[in-house]
């Protein structure tokens, strides 16, 4: 683009936004003083971006229909060949449409940044081709990730393998289904308020939200920086470490990642260690929330006292602060999502990482078409503006300061039990919401389920989702959290209730 210097006209709305008062006099001479800036500008402007390489050939892939997309979870087919050998060779992958793939199209759920091209591929991608898997396209997510539920896309609501006409969950809806239907061995999965392990719970498969940074965030696009988290959700807990293996570490481009350990350990190394010595907290206040249903707090407690039967030491715990875990989580997702996934066009400011400029440039469109964003965004913008303008910040501010309490409940007890242990969710998946349903339906199908999920978002925690058993034929799931960065604890004793138990049967 060319960069032009402003009219008087133009710098004086500029000078009223920031609240300056100045004379057409003054304006003038601060035009002129811009001539340096305006110069470097125009240097940056000619500089190529400074982007990862792409390094495997693709094409753009089509949109299937029909049979081929039985659950309306695919967003684009596009085959991309990994290399010919590595840990995931023969495995197929479904990649969340939060995540740039090069030369496929990305819409994000949103109807707004449909006709985007990435131009680059997210850390995550390149790894698991790297390491010989096969990308099978896009996944359907929710518009801009804001919702539980799989209700939200612009494309069209994502409906339960199990059962049609009921929720996939969300914002990960289309990587879960595509998963449990068994049309991808893997897919990757983005987690915020729980949106790996909320689709995982609803349709039974095993999802893993990592330690904050443990997985780079490079190439995904963002909502807020100390929420967002990307890992694996897959059929199985073996190929759930086995993902995780190759997704994990510093890639150089995600700032997040500085308090990794130098060496990570192998996850599928622990699968075979079974329960017997691991110390399991069963936290009282994950149980009975005013929207548990009672066979999901029964089938949890089922599988707790079958870690038992497999040499676990189980006890109930206390951890009241879990409670309070969503008013902190509030403030942090709507008014850090409404400034930077929002305002500031997706990567906001102050950040040493990757910006995949690409991606601003086309995001930047919702201003001229904000009609079109879901309810459940729409809410989020509210709710998240007011509170910048009313509340100066403070709030926001607050809850991260209260966020490093909540992390010390959760580190307390997790120096008594090497895992803690609840409800993934307490409802199983609900009927999606009607096309003419009310406002107030659809947005509670959007946030009705993420009580336990969204508190591990704040603190950074590892946290698993296991499906545990099957009530009137819908998965129940539970959800195993860890110490950070001992995401190896979650699947040993993952591995071993799946294989002591048919989740299926239970």
């Amino acid at each position: 683009m060319t960069i032009k210097a402003p009219q008087v006209f133009q710098l004086r709305a500029v000078a009223r936004r920031l609240g300056f008062d100045m004379s057409d006099t003054e304006l003038e001479s601060y035009r002129s003083l811009m001539a340096g800036s305006l110069a470097a500008y125009a240097a940056v402007d000619a500089m190529p971006d400074n982007l990862p390489l792409v390094k495997y050939p693709r094409t753009p892939g089509y949109r299937p229909a029909g049979d081929e997309n039985r659950y309306n979870a695919w967003y684009v087919k596009a085959t991309i060949q990994g290399a010919p050998g590595g840990k995931l060779a023969g495995k197929t992958v479904a990649v969340k449409d939060n995540v740039c793939v090069a030369g496929v199209p990305m819409m994000n759920g949103a109807s707004i940044l449909e006709g985007y091209t990435p131009d680059v591929d997210a850390t995550v991608v390149t790894r698991l081709l790297d390491a010989g898997a096969t990308i099978a396209g896009k996944a359907h997510c929710e518009y801009y990730c804001f919702s539980g539920g799989s209700h939200t896309s612009a494309a069209g609501p994502v409906h339960n393998p199990h059962r049609r006409g009921y929720s996939a969950g969300g914002s990960s809806s289309g990587s879960a289904a595509l998963v449990a239907a068994g049309e991808v061995d893997m897919a990757i999965g983005g987690d915020q308020g729980g949106s790996i392990r909320m689709p995982a719970a609803y349709c039974g498969i095993v999802g893993m939200k990592p330690t904050w940074g443990l997985v780079p965030y490079s190439g995904i696009m963002p909502i807020e920086l100390t929420l967002d988290h990307a890992g694996p959700m897959t059929a199985n807990v073996a190929d759930n470490a086995l993902m995780l293996e190759v997704m994990a570490g510093i890639d150089g481009l995600d700032p997040r990642q500085g308090g990794l350990p130098a060496t990570l350990p192998s996850y599928t190394a622990t699968l075979g260690q079974g329960a017997g010595g691991l110390r399991v907290g069963v936290v009282q206040e994950g149980f009975g929330l005013p929207n548990s249903e009672a066979d999901v707090d029964d089938k949890v407690r089922a599988a707790a006292a079958q870690l038992r039967r497999l040499g676990a030491t189980v006890e109930e715990v206390s951890l009241p602060m879990h409670l309070v875990g969503p008013a902190i989580w509030t403030p942090i997702a709507c008014e850090g999502a409404t400034q930077q996934m929002m305002k500031d066009n997706g990567h906001g400011f102050n950040w040493k990482g990757l910006y995949v400029t690409s991606l601003v440039d086309a995001h930047s469109a919702w201003r001229h078409r904000a009609d079109e964003l879901s309810d459940t965004l729409k809410l989020t913008m509210l709710v998240g503006e007011w509170f910048i303008q009313s509340g100066r910040g403070r709030y926001y501010a607050k809850a991260q300061n209260l966020a490093r309490q909540l992390r010390a409940a959760y580190d307390a007890a997790l120096s008594r039990y090497d895992v803690l242990l609840m409800p993934t969710l307490p409802v199983k998946a609900t009927p999606l919401p009607p096309p003419d349903a009310p406002r107030a339906l659809y947005v509670q199908r959007a946030f009705e389920m993420l009580a336990n999920t969204c508190p591990t978002d704040v603190t950074g925690h590892p946290a698993l989702q296991l499906p545990c058993g099957v009530s009137d034929g819908l998965p129940v799931g539970m959800m195993l959290i860890g110490r950070h960065f001992d995401e190896a604890t979650l699947y040993r004793a993952a591995a071993a209730f799946e294989q002591a138990v048919d989740w299926k049967r239970a």
